[in-house]
Order: C-alpha cells, then sequence, then structure tokens
C-alpha cells in the first residue's frame, strides 16, 4: 500500500508541476490531458493553474502519508 500511495502522490505532484510550468511558460505540451480534466471541472473556472497547484499539494500529502507509515507494511 506505501508503494501505492507513493506512486500515485508522485505521478499528482509531477502532473501538478508540469501542468503549471506549462500554463505560465507554454513548455510540456504533453501535459495537455491534464488541462482537459481541470478545464471541465465546473468549479474551476477558468482557474487551471490553482488546479494544478492543488495536484501538487495533494500528491505531496499522499507522499508524506505513505512516508509516515511508521514501520507498517
Amino acid at each position: 500500500m506505501r508503494k501505492m500511495l507513493e506512486s500515485a502522490g508522485g505521478l499528482l505532484m509531477a502532473a501538478g508541476a508540469a501542468g503549471t510550468i506549462r500554463e505560465l511558460t507554454g513548455w510540456f505540451p504533453f501535459m495537455g490531458g491534464a488541462e482537459q480534466v481541470l478545464e471541465r471541472l465546473p468549479f474551476l473556472d477558468d482557474r487551471v493553474i490553482f488546479g494544478f497547484l492543488v495536484l501538487m499539494v495533494v500528491g505531496f500529502v499522499l507522499v508524506m502519508i505513505s512516508e509516515s507509515g511508521g514501520g507498517r507494511g
């Protein structure tokens, strides 16, 4: 379970970071899939950068939860 949380958290952090950089600079054109998902969420009306930042934070939290397992798993 720990490895699964670490992997999911790492992917979310990478997607959030790449999406934020893409929105600010235009780099990482391959991250269009995550942007398509975030643009379809009605509560994020044109706040895609905020959505990518939230993805990064959620990914970081998942990694920290998996690291604080305390020897279990």
